[in-house]
Parts: C-alpha cells; structure tokens; sequence
C-alpha cells in the first residue's frame, strides 16, 4: 500500500510565501472530448483527411500552450476510435456506428504517433458504463453490445447504461481495456466520473434486479460501492499485467464527501457527492494504491462559498497519499455568461499559481479543448509567454520504474553542432535540454529546462535553434518512457 498523510500550509500564505518558477515536471494536459462531437472531430462523418487535420492543428495549439499530455475520449458509449473486435465503430467519428473510416485508417494509431512526435503523452479516455448516448436519437450498430447482450443494460432518463451489478459487464469492460493496452502504445488509461450515473430527481436507477441477485445481504448503497470496487481492482491489475509501463487514473467528481456527513470529508456543501451520488468510493482507491492518479474535477471558481477552488485543493492533497494528484480545471466555464468569476482574467492564473504552491498536487488537466480554441481572457497568451513558457517533463512515476537512463554520449561536430548518442538497451522518449547562466552554480534545480527533443538513440544537435542566450551553459539528460532523467552532460 502507498499511503502517507500530509498536512498542506494554507493556499494563501503558500501563494505569498513561495517563489514560483518555472518547475522540471509538471503535468499539463486537455481533455478531448469525442461524444457529441464536443471537441474533436468537429462533426460526424468528417472526410478522413479533415478529421487528421483537425487533431493536428488541435495538437499543435495545445503544444503552443505547452501541454505535455492529452486525454483524448476513445470509447464514449461502448463504441471505438479504433478497429475493435468487442466494440462497433462511433457514430461520433463516421457518422454511423459501425460503419469504418473510409479511406480506411485506424483513428487511434494516427492520433498516438502524432501525440508521441510532440513529446506529449497519451492518456486514452474511456466511459467505463455508458453504452447509449440517447436513446431517441442516438445511431446503433447490429453489433453494439446492447443488442448482442441486452440483458446487461439499464435505461436511466435519455441514456442506456451496463448494469455496474453484473460479473459479465466487468468482465467486458475488463477484456476492452486489455485489448487496448495490448495493442496500442498507450501512457495510461484514464476514466471520468460517470460511474453510476447522476441522479434524476424522483427517479431511482433501475438494478433491483441484479441487486437481488448478487446483494448478498448488503446494504444497497455498500453494494453499489463494492460494485465499482470491484472493477477498478480488476482494471488495475489487467493493465499492469498486460504492459507495467501503462498508467492507470481516474477524474472524479471534485467532491468525495461533505463533511456534515463524514468527519473525512472536506468542508464543503456539495449537492452531489462522489461516495454518496456516484457510489465511487474514491478515497479508498487512493489508499490503497488501486489507482496511479487521481484528477479531481475542481471546475469551481476561487471564490465559491460552497466549493471553493483553494478549499477543495488543500482537501484533495492532504487525502492524495502516494498517488499523483493533477487537478481538473473548468476553463470551459469563462464562455458561460453566468459564470462571473471565470470573466476575470486573474481567475485561471491564481488557480494555477495555487496548484504550484501547494506542494502535493502535481499539474492541471482542463476541460476542454474547444475551449483553447476561442481563447477566453487571452489565457492561451498567459500559457504560452508566462506559466508554461517552458515545457516541463511529465511527473514520474516511481512505483512503476524509479531507475534512471544512462546518460547521453556526445560528439562536438563543430562549434555549436554537437552529435548526441544514447547507448542504453531500453527505449527512451529522447533528450531534455537545460540551460543555466554562466554565473550560476551548476545544479539542476537552478537551470531552466528549454526544450525536449524526442529521439529514439541519436540526434544532431546545433545549439543555435536551441533557446538559449550566449551567455549561459547548456547541458543535456537522457528521457526514459517513465520521465526518469539521467545525470546531465555539459555541452557548453
């Protein structure tokens, strides 16, 4: 088990106190949302050579930001951005569920390779119980799982969902996952936070029968629970069995519990709750290691009397553990014209400025990318000239591999043109890139990380399209896949 306790300083005063700068590992990424065509493509049945245009030009704005990772939404509703023996192809992606790309390409493949090219992670997103979208309006294959097996779905308001209840539903979802990571050259596997669905008031979600079945005496509420447990469980261990290296994190609603209801819980006044809404017991997944991080959704302003921003941070760090914690950041909310305290251009940089003074938290998620696309308040401007001017390496992670690569070898070619050598066995993402003024001692923590260069065993480097100032030494670290660095080595 990782667990430990942490007692976090006041946001505020850490805010005051602490000098922030530009750190070596932060995670930076966007969730791109497929269903409903939210994000990315932009429409059904966008022409193939539209849909790679689109995810490119997506991509390369988000690397302008200085995004270091995506979640992109592969499964949204028991359906596939890839070719899958389990699972139809998405009506969001072709129009018709079932009915494949054509020309024909695998979606999934080409978005990996190009994530990967941009030294960003690819951290594939997937709804783990929601199989119809709508039920009135929503286009199903012959061979979606709701027609093959339709005594494994509950209908709830417009939405069919898998039956949380049942073995086989694990058990499909289980085999999904596995297929995926087997596959595919993935960094994690990521679920949001429709688990059991949001309630309906006045309407109950329809599982007495499989509560009758397998309740075994439990409490329903306790059986919803141990329901979800059982799948993240399962779900953890067939990931690291079928590749150790691939991550596994979960995005929960931002509130775990009140504390009116539990001593536990943080001080606030949520009308929904993870624990009791969403039967996601998420804080026993943090102590018990079930999980490698955890995003909660913090889409709240800084100044919310109920749920506020600082408050809820402060909560999520103390009851993190040994999990990596990134936090979920509601960018989304600056386009609603309600939403006051997200019109104030200082709302996303004290949020920002906040996680970094923290101490435990470790990088933003936001949701979602369209909304980069509009830059609301000019924070795409705030990103890519003053909090991420610089990139940043993705927080490793020690559990799965804390052994750091062999550093680089180098030739000098000519003045500033240099040949890098990786000479290693394993495979590594490529090369970080530091630079330290000539009057600075010659430490990591007090250089700047410039550029990462994705590379296989050997680039050539000319240090003049590297950006740094003539009077500063530069030094170069080997990457592994987990964002280990090696020891650096001095090039000028």
């Amino acid at each position: 088990m990782r667990s430990f306790i942490v007692t976090v300083l006041s946001t505020f005063f850490s805010i005051i106190s602490l000098a922030q700068k530009s750190p070596h590992y932060e995670f930076r990424a966007v969730w791109i949302a497929t269903v409903d065509n939210i994000d990315w493509p932009s429409r059904k049945g966008l022409p193939v050579e539209q849909q790679k245009e689109e995810f490119t030009r997506l991509l390369d704005m988000h690397q302008r930001n200085g995004m270091n990772a995506v979640v992109m939404q592969i499964r949204p509703v028991a359906d596939a951005f890839y070719p899958s023996r389990f699972e139809p192809w998405s009506e969001y992606l072709t129009g018709k569920q079932g009915q494949e790309p054509s020309p024909y390409y695998d979606p999934l493949q080409f978005m990996i390779e190009e994530t990967h090219k941009r030294a960003m992670e690819f951290h594939a997103w997937m709804n783990p119980y929601r199989a119809v979208f709508n039920v009135n309006r929503s286009s199903i294959s012959p061979t979606h799982v709701t027609k093959l097996f339709p005594q494994w779905f509950l209908t709830y308001g417009s939405t069919k969902y898998f039956d949380p209840g049942l073995p086989e539903v694990r058990d499909h979802v289980n085999k999904v996952v596995r297929d995926l990571v087997e596959r595919y050259d993935l960094d994690a596997i990521h679920f949001d936070d429709y688990f059991y669905p949001y309630r309906i008031p006045g309407k109950e979600f329809p599982d007495a029968g499989s509560f009758a079945k397998y309740g075994n005496g439990m409490a329903k509420e306790d059986w919803r629970r141990s329901n979800v447990d059982s799948i993240i469980v399962m779900l953890g261990k067939t990931i690291k069995s079928a590749n150790p290296r691939v991550k596994f994190g979960i995005s929960p609603f931002g509130v775990w519990r009140n504390k009116r209801t539990d001593p536990r819980g943080s001080d606030s006044k949520a009308g929904v709750t993870n624990y009791d809404d969403l039967y996601a017991d998420i804080l026993l997944w943090l102590q018990n290691g079930w999980i490698d991080y955890v995003v909660p959704q913090l889409y709240w302003e800084t100044t919310h009397p109920y749920v506020g921003f600082y408050m809820l941070l402060d909560w999520w760090a103390n009851n993190s553990f040994d999990t990596q914690l990134f936090i979920g950041q509601g960018i989304y909310r600056a386009l609603e014209p309600k939403s006051l305290a997200w019109h104030k251009r200082t709302e996303l940089p004290n949020q920002i400025k906040a996680i970094r003074a923290n101490g435990i938290a470790q990088g933003s998620v936001y949701f979602s990318s369209a909304t980069f696309s509009k830059n609301p308040n000019g924070w795409n401007d705030s990103l890519r000239n003053n909090y991420y001017k610089y990139p940043a390496l993705v927080p490793p992670m020690h559990w799965i591999d804390s052994i750091p690569p062999l550093a680089p070898l180098f030739d000098k070619l000519k003045r500033d043109e240099f040949r890098i050598y990786y000479r290693g066995a394993e495979p590594i993402k490529g090369f970080a890139i530091y630079a330290l003024p000539r009057n600075e001692d010659e430490t990591v923590n007090n250089a700047t990380l410039v550029q990462i260069i994705v590379a296989d065993k050997t680039i050539d480097l000319n240090l003049d399209n590297i950006p740094t100032k003539d009077r500063e030494k530069v030094f170069i670290s080997s990457i592994d896949r987990n964002n280990n660095v090696s020891e650096w080595v001095k090039l000028k």
